[in-house]
């Protein structure tokens, strides 16, 4: 379940998301998003006590938005491994569209992953679940046959996270609706490398 955050700071949050896509972290001041918001230094400083707090919000607000897809993509009613190939590319391409949407934050997403680590812990461990249940409903259903769900939920959730900054960078160009990359990824996931399979 979401937590509801007041509207007041998701005001906040978004004015600064948008000064920071466009000027920058380090370039924008506390000053700056209270007067862009209207609401006041006292306002903003009721809510963040400074701007590292102010921009882990910003990114827990842009992984919401991710999680709340994927969340989507866990409700249909799918084969799992038709839902597990949705989920994948999903994340890889709204990962993408977060991180590219907001401009020169890029950079600083790059530059202090730490901190974008630090406040994503909470978020993979929804994920984490997510997949699980997909490889649990795989497994009750004859689709998949894996001994330790949870394991290898966490090996797929690793894997996603290792493709994501050549996926956001264009290196690695998967896109959902292109056949092809629909079957590397699948033949990938499902059969691995196994001349047999």
């Amino acid at each position: 379940m979401a937590v509801t955050t007041p509207k007041t700071k998701r005001n906040l949050i978004e004015v600064a998301r948008q000064l920071f896509a466009k000027k920058g972290l380090d370039s924008t001041t506390m000053n700056e998003i209270a007067e862009a918001s209207g609401y006041g230094r006292r306002t903003l400083y009721t809510y963040f006590k400074n701007k590292k707090d102010v921009y882990r919000a910003v990114i827990g607000s842009e992984l919401e938005k991710l999680y709340s897809a994927l969340e989507d993509v866990i409700k249909r009613s799918l084969p799992a491994d038709d839902k597990l190939m949705m989920f994948t590319f999903s994340r890889l391409s709204i990962i993408k569209e977060v991180v590219t949407r907001n401009g020169t934050l890029r950079a600083d997403f790059f530059r202090d992953i730490w901190l974008v680590e630090n406040v994503r812990k909470e978020f993979d461990k929804k994920e984490i679940k997510y997949l699980e249940t997909i490889l649990a409903d795989g497994c009750k259903s004859g689709v998949f046959d894996v001994n330790d769900t949870a394991k290898t939920a966490e090996i797929l959730h690793f894997a996603l996270k290792g493709l994501e900054v050549p996926v956001i960078r264009g290196v690695l160009n998967l896109r959902l609706d292109k056949n092809e990359d629909r079957e590397i990824v699948y033949n990938l996931i499902f059969k691995g490398l196994n001349r047999s399979c």
